[in-house]
């Protein structure tokens, strides 16, 4: 395995040299949302389908960067979280406890914006090109806060497993890295397992 400042450098690497990608996440994003306001309301299969994307992205940008580990389990997880969704019936997603609500917009708004590893110039270029689905930590806290938004997508399977990865990443993050910014993944992932084991043990 590579060094923490292998890994730093790495991820700093992919953060500026993918921003364009980055901003295309963010587009996408802010459009889902829009949809939401208007009245859009997906299917759990579908939510489950559409989280898997940026999962995917942080395995690709792993790969190409040459990070192998970061790539299997990225893949791994993106791969075991279509299985579980492809089990998940077609109606529309269910609205979790306030506090889950509160905790999941929270994490989705920290995962669109973490600042970290991005050279932006300008609060405003966080808002657009924070490395949400290029690698691992803010992806990770933006796909459980859409979870815990939409409770977990009602499947304690796909939850747990959110969450047991938000937690490794997270931990390693701080402990390993040095990056204190996620703590906040940690939060989110204990939320979302907390609410996950309290679900049906079957989509």
């Amino acid at each position: 395995m590579p060094t923490p400042p292998q890994i730093l450098a790495e991820l700093h690497t992919i953060a500026n040299q993918a921003q364009t990608l980055a901003t295309l996440w963010h587009i996408l994003a802010l459009m889902a949302l829009i949809g939401l306001i208007c009245g859009w309301r997906p299917s759990r299969r579908f939510v489950a389908s559409a989280l898997v994307l940026p999962v995917s992205s942080v395995a690709v940008m792993a790969w190409i960067h040459g990070n192998p580990f970061n790539g299997v389990i990225f893949t791994v997880l993106a791969l075991t979280l279509s299985i579980l969704g492809l089990r998940l019936p077609e109606d529309a997603t269910c609205r979790p406890p306030r506090w889950a609500l509160a905790l999941g917009l929270a994490m989705v708004a920290f995962g669109i914006g973490y600042p970290h590893f991005l050279d932006a110039g300008s609060l405003l270029g966080y808002l657009y090109a924070a490395p949400t689905g290029l690698i691992p930590c803010p992806t990770l806290a933006f796909v459980i806060g859409v979870a815990l938004v939409v409770d977990g997508l009602g499947s304690r399977a796909w939850a747990l497993l959110l969450a047991g990865a938000g937690l490794f990443y997270g931990v390693f993050g701080v402990a390993r890295l040095g990056v204190t910014l996620d703590v906040g993944l940690i939060v989110g992932a204990v939320g979302l397992l907390a609410r996950g084991v309290k679900l049906r043990a079957a989509p």
